[in-house]
C-alpha cells in the first residue's frame, strides 16, 4: 500500500493563523511535519484535508 499525497489546511483557533501544507496519508494517519503554531499552540486547530 502506498502513501496518498494530500493537501492539508490548518487554522489555529487561538491566533487565527493559517497554514497550507502537503502531507502523506498512510494507514489512516496524516503526516505533514507540523508541530505547533507560531503562538506556541500545539492542540487547538481546525484541520481540513483534500486529495490532490
Amino acid at each position: 500500500m502506498t502513501a496518498t499525497r494530500i493537501k492539508v489546511s490548518i487554522r489555529c483557533k487561538k491566533c487565527g493563523d493559517r497554514f497550507i501544507l502537503k502531507g502523506r496519508k498512510e494507514k489512516g494517519k496524516v503526516d505533514t511535519g507540523f508541530i505547533r503554531c507560531l503562538c506556541n499552540n500545539e492542540n487547538e486547530f481546525d484541520i481540513e484535508m483534500r486529495d490532490y
